[in-house]
């Protein structure tokens, strides 16, 4: 095998990680210092209602550990807005 081909091909991401970036808009926050949407503008409590009623209302009657797929929902929906979650 060749060795050359990794490092090749890791660079190549790493250009083409860096040429996107100046097409997210800037991360800007509210009066707060909360994060609000990079491609919404919106506050995260406002974000996603849909998502996030139906992972509230699973929490409350089922506990958190029981409503993993709604969390997750709501957590790529809030990325889809431009929040960085963990």
């Amino acid at each position: 095998g060749h060795q050359g081909g990794a490092g090749f091909f890791s660079s190549l991401g790493q250009m083409g990680a860096t040429a996107s970036a100046p097409e997210l808009p800037p991360i800007t926050f509210d009066d707060k210092g909360k994060q609000l949407g990079r491609f919404t503008g919106k506050k995260i409590c406002c974000s996603c209602p849909d998502t996030k009623g139906k992972r509230d209302e699973c929490v409350v009657q089922n506990g958190e550990p029981n409503c993993v797929d709604f969390i997750t929902a709501h957590k790529d929906c809030l990325r889809k807005e431009g929040f960085t979650i963990a």
